[in-house]
């Protein structure tokens, strides 16, 4: 089984697919990437079932789900309310679970009252091998106030074998995939039973987080100092404080972070990179 044909969960499981930074520049946040030894797509419009959904992304692929890159484009409602959540802070403000079946989760969500709209199915086009091809994807979102924390949605992954190229999943820094994300709140214990309806998984406490585990993945709640007692930083709740990252020498990369420029706290056990305002969020290296 290759990378491509291990996007999509089995039945009745799911994955952390991918996070998202929103920027202003992508291409100042690709060059930040590209620099610290990450291969970065190229840039891609994406489109939905009613035109130009007013956003452009890049990605960094990896064995195990992906980075995004995200920045709006144009005046339409998803950019703008890109922009709105960029104005609260920078730094990533989108975590997706992957779902092999989107309109199970839309019934689902729909059945717990998170009121998602209708199904978007999202496209844009990439070059496979000299040709253009389409990537597409079935999207299940929510009103922003029923999951404040950030962009919080389901993708069912339709072509993943034209995302994941592997000419794409070669980063020189040795980086092999998402593991976690982390979700800043006030009040943990509630917020994390709200994530809990929101995906059918079940929480349980670590130290003075809580935590949900996916297939492939999990999700750590705390509150703001909770979570920058871990990371070294957080914006203010609700919010995504950032991600983690496995990768298979975490201290050689958090050094090259830092001869970079970079924030880089270290420990025994524990390897943090505080990005700067091109990308923004933290990221947790994890063998």
């Amino acid at each position: 089984m290759n990378a491509a044909e291990r996007q999509k969960p089995p039945a009745g499981e799911l994955f952390l697919d991918h996070v998202a930074h929103f920027v202003e520049d992508l291409g100042a946040a690709a060059k930040l990437l590209e620099s610290l030894g990450f291969v970065v797509t190229p840039e891609s419009a994406h489109h939905n079932q009613d035109g130009p959904a007013g956003t452009s992304n890049r990605c960094v692929m990896f064995e195990e789900g992906y980075v995004e890159i995200l920045a709006p484009t144009l005046d339409t409602e998803n950019a703008r309310r890109v922009r709105a959540d960029m104005a609260r802070y920078a730094g990533v403000h989108l975590a997706c679970f992957g779902t092999p079946t989107a309109e199970f989760e839309h019934t689902r969500l729909a059945d717990h009252g998170f009121e998602p709209p209708p199904l978007v199915r999202l496209e844009r086009e990439l070059d496979v091998n000299g040709e253009t091809r389409e990537a597409r994807f079935d999207v299940v979102y929510v009103p922003p106030e029923n999951m404040p924390e950030g962009r919080i949605q389901y993708v069912e992954q339709l072509t993943p074998e034209n995302i994941w190229q592997p000419r794409y999943l070669g980063h020189t820094n040795g980086m092999l995939g998402l593991s976690a994300v982390f979700v800043v709140a006030d009040d943990p214990v509630t917020v994390a039973a709200r994530w809990a309806r929101f995906s059918g998984l079940l929480p349980f406490p670590e130290g003075n987080l809580v935590r949900l585990d996916v297939a492939r993945g999990r999700v750590l709640v705390g509150t703001s100092q909770s979570i920058a007692d871990l990371l070294g930083g957080s914006p203010a709740a609700p919010a995504l404080a950032g991600y983690a990252l496995k990768c298979g020498d975490p201290k050689a990369f958090a050094d090259r972070c830092a001869r970079a420029g970079l924030g880089v706290t270290q420990s025994a056990d524990r390897h943090s990179v505080a990005l700067p305002p091109s990308l923004g969020g933290v990221w947790l290296l994890e063998r």
